[in-house]
């Protein structure tokens, strides 16, 4: 069966690279990988791009270019995540709590298209803005407001 591989496996700092293959695939299946996340608002942002695995029935985001037809094209590691858009026009990924991570949601679809066909592998990736161990001081001083982060 197909199954999503990231690296760094179930979390990652918001600014790293983040590894993704998919194995178990047919040789040389066509996909669509999604990818969407939800903003502190609830505000849906998503991403999609059409993929052909390998003769080995594997597909990494690093060796294997999108195909034309989703949200970007071309050889983009990291595309699905750069290229998230939101349902609503003009609408910011805004992040006001660093404390928390965003989670990321990642589908493998059978085929391309406007519709593509059924669900072959699923994820979820927490994307953090602060390394573990970091804590984060609160700085009012006079007209002075700012946020201290130290190190573990």
């Amino acid at each position: 069966a197909p199954a999503i591989r990231l690296s760094p496996a179930a979390r990652s700092l918001f600014d790293e690279p983040l590894a993704i293959a998919v194995q178990g695939l047919g040789p040389r299946q066509q996909v669509t990988l999604q990818t969407s996340l939800r903003d502190e608002t609830g505000e849906l942002f998503q991403a999609s791009a059409h993929y052909q695995a390998g003769d080995d029935g594997e597909l990494d985001l690093a060796r294997c270019p999108a195909l034309p037809g989703g949200s970007f094209s071309g050889l983009d590691p990291m595309g699905l995540l750069w290229a998230l858009q939101p349902q609503k026009p003009f609408w910011r990924l805004v992040k006001r709590d660093v404390q928390s991570p965003f989670l990321l949601q990642l589908e493998v679809l059978e085929g391309h298209g406007e519709r593509p066909g059924r669900l072959l592998a699923q994820a979820q990736h927490e994307r953090a803005f602060l390394r573990d161990g970091v804590r984060r001081v609160p700085v009012r001083e006079g007209r002075i407001r700012a946020t201290l982060f130290l190190p573990p």
